[in-house]
This record gives structure tokens, sequence and C-alpha cells, in this order.
């Protein structure tokens, strides 16, 4: 989350429950906690009558303009109306944006940064690639891994077609001082690394571009939330999923417009 790392400890304390959780009730909990506090922000911060009189005009206009298909000028007029309703609503819409915008962002933040990946577990085999600028294929690569780790590939490769990737496995511990360090034309690069049977991980991806090396990735697997079959989502897309569900059911319960 960057700047807002500071606030990690709050939402540790506020979801951190929900992590021991399997991922797909996890992002479904926290989207109804969050569809809820929007719902609830919405309901206070907009004018609910204006909203369902906008509403209301806007479903007989539709209605209107369906009765005079024959009549092009009047559908017209008709037209004119729902675009200048559905303007007013959209601008009521907007003004929750303004208290919700932020949170929403800080807690996606939260959320990538504990249930996007599956964390490296004690001694499970886990991959680095190291991605070189195109220019530099064929470039030796070296590595060092810290004690608690263990190398399970050759400590030197060639890149090929500018990516050299490295096996490891390692016993539970944070290792971010020191990390794995890769040596590439001479300069000396350190990932780090979280080995642990909790949900908690680093940034896999990180990026350099300094002219020799593009970035350096540990290979962590994406966190399948929905599974059916061979198909599955991301955390993203199952609480974009689960949110719009939801809002349409907690608006027509708590009757928000």
């Amino acid at each position: 989350m960057g700047f807002l790392d500071f606030l990690n400890p709050f939402f540790n304390f506020a979801f951190g429950w929900l992590l021991p959780l399997p991922p797909f009730w996890s992002i479904l909990i926290l989207s109804i906690i969050m569809s809820l506090i929007v719902i609830i922000i919405t309901k206070y911060t907009t004018d609910q009558n204006l909203m369902k009189h906008l509403k209301d005009e806007s479903k007989d206009l539709q209605k209107q303009m369906k009765e005079l298909k024959d009549q092009p000028e009047k559908m017209m007029e008709v037209q004119k109306k729902h675009m200048a309703s559905s303007m007013k609503y959209m601008t009521q819409s907007f003004r929750p944006m303004i208290f919700t915008f932020i949170p929403i962002i800080v807690i996606f933040g939260w959320i990538s940064a504990h249930l996007a990946y599956e964390p490296i577990m004690p001694g499970q085999d886990f991959s680095v690639q190291v991605t070189l600028e195109k220019a530099l294929g064929g470039t030796i690569v070296n590595v060092t891994a810290p004690e608690g780790i263990t190398l399970t590939s050759d400590a030197s490769k060639q890149a090929t077609d500018g990516i050299a990737i490295f096996s490891f496995k390692g016993d539970a511990g944070d290792y971010s001082s020191p990390g794995i360090i890769f040596n590439a034309n001479g300069k000396e690069y350190v990932k780090d690394v979280i080995i642990s049977q909790k949900r908690e991980y680093t940034n896999p991806l990180k990026a350099v571009r300094d002219g020799t090396v593009k970035q350096i990735e540990t290979l962590n697997e994406k966190t399948k939330v929905i599974k059916i079959g061979s198909f599955s989502l991301s955390w993203i897309w199952s609480y974009i999923i689960f949110s719009i569900i939801l809002s349409s059911v907690l608006r027509k319960w708590m009757k928000v417009y």
C-alpha cells in the first residue's frame, strides 16, 4: 500500500481474523462488509427522496419511449427528458464516492497484500525468475541463498531469452535481511521472501529496470477464490461478482436508491 502502510496494523486488527479462513469465505465476508459500508454511506450522503423520484421517473420515461417508437419526434423529446433525469441521478450517485473511494482503494491494497497469492510453505519448492533487459540475452546470473533457504537448482545460469529461473526450498522465516542475492553484470540485487504456514508473503514482483535487470519475481501461485472444475477466478473478479450481487440485494432490503 506504499505511503498508507502505517494503516496496516489497523487493517490487520480489523480483518486479520479472516485470513485463516478459506479464500472464498474471506473474500465473501469482506464483500459483505464493504457493500454494507458503501450502502450506508450512500443512504446518508444522498437525498433518498430525490433519488427515488429520479429512478421512478426514469422508468416511466423508458416506458413512454417504448410506446412512442412509431412517433420519432415525440420519442426524441421524451429521450431528452430521460437523459436529463439520468444525469441528475448520476450526479447524486457520485457524491458517496467522495467518502468511499479512498477507503476502498486502501482495503483493496490490504487484500492484495494478503489474499492475492498463496504463501510459500516450509519445505515447499518455489522458484524465482530474473528477467533481464531485452538487449542482455545470454548474460550469466548468479545466486546466493541465505541461511535457512536451500538452492535446489544450479547457482549460476545463463539467461535464455532474457530469463533465468532458480529453484529453492526453505524453513519458515522472513528472509528480508538478508534475502536471496542475485548477481548479473557485476550488479547485486536482493529479493525478499517470506516462508510461512500463515497467509503472508512479500510482494512477488520487484521491478528494477536499471539497464541490466528488468524485474525479479517470486513465482507464487495466484489464489483461486472461485473454482469450478478447471475454471477459476482471482480475488478481484470474485470480489466484483460478490459485490454486484450483494449490493443489489442489500439496496432492496435497506431501500436505498
